[in-house]
């Protein structure tokens, strides 16, 4: 059962990382940025119950964590600019 949760927050953690980067406001950030944790703590969980395939495992979980991350900061830097065009 926390294999099927741990996936549908990964899947959606994408969707939301994708959505922020084309429309950044402060709550999507959040929330992407609330993802990316659950996610995180979800595939630590998976590991130490089951450390089968350990390696893979790592490998996939650090490719995700610094494909999502990179989206998230980029909409976040992305808002900032905008934030400061509007103020000016």
């Amino acid at each position: 059962m926390i294999i099927l949760t741990h996936i549908i927050i990964a899947l959606a953690s994408i969707g939301i990382a994708s959505f922020t980067f084309f429309k950044p406001t402060v709550k999507k950030l959040a929330v992407s940025y609330g993802f990316i944790v659950a996610t995180v703590v979800t595939g630590t969980y998976l590991l130490v119950t089951t450390p089968s395939h350990l390696l893979e495992s790592c490998v996939m979980g650090l490719f995700y964590v610094t494909a999502i991350s990179v989206a998230t900061i980029a909409a976040h830097l992305k808002l900032r600019k905008l934030a400061v065009v509007t103020q000016d």
